[in-house]
C-alpha cells in the first residue's frame, strides 16, 4: 500500500454524506498561479487588439476591462505585484479603454504598443525576462472579431 500523501480525496456517491471542508491550506492549492492568470491576460490583450482592429469596439473593450480585472486578481493574490499593477491600469490600461470608448484607432494603437512595451518592461524588472509578449500575427479564430458585416 502506498502511503505517500494523496491529493485525491475520497467522496462517497451518496448524496447524503456530506464531504470534509477544505482547509485554507486546501483553497491556497486551487488558486491559479501566476503564470495561469497572465496566459488570461495574454489571451484576452490578442484578443483586444482585433477586436479593435476590426471596429468592433465594445468587444476591444470588454477584454480590455478583462486584463484589468485579471491583472487586480493576480494584485491579491500576488501582492509583491501589486504597486506596478496599479500603475500600469493608471497608466496604461485606463487610457487604452478611453481610446476604446472614443472610437479611436490611431490612439488605441499607440496605446496598445506602449502598454505591451511596459508589460515586457516589468517582465524583467520580476526576474522573467524569457517572458516577452508579442501580438501574434494572426487574430484569435474562436470569435468572430469584427462587427457584423
Amino acid at each position: 500500500m502506498n502511503h505517500a500523501r494523496s491529493y485525491y480525496r475520497k467522496v462517497s456517491d451518496d448524496p447524503q454524506v456530506k464531504a470534509r471542508p477544505l482547509t485554507l491550506e486546501q483553497l491556497a492549492q486551487l488558486l491559479p498561479g501566476t503564470g495561469e492568470i497572465m496566459a488570461s491576460v495574454g489571451n484576452a490583450w490578442w484578443k483586444c487588439a482585433y477586436a479593435a482592429r476590426g471596429g468592433n469596439w465594445e468587444l476591444a473593450a470588454y477584454f480590455a476591462r478583462r486584463v484589468r480585472g485579471l491583472q487586480r486578481k493576480l494584485a491579491q493574490l500576488r501582492p509583491k505585484y501589486a504597486d506596478d499593477l496599479a500603475a500600469f491600469e493608471a497608466d496604461h490600461l485606463s487610457p487604452l479603454l478611453t481610446a476604446l470608448s472614443s472610437h479611436d484607432g490611431p490612439t488605441f494603437e499607440r496605446m496598445y504598443e506602449a502598454a505591451t512595451d511596459k508589460a515586457n518592461e516589468l517582465h524583467v524588472k520580476w526576474a522573467k525576462p524569457y517572458i516577452r509578449w508579442v501580438l501574434p500575427d494572426e487574430p484569435p479564430n474562436d470569435l468572430d472579431l469584427e462587427l457584423d458585416r
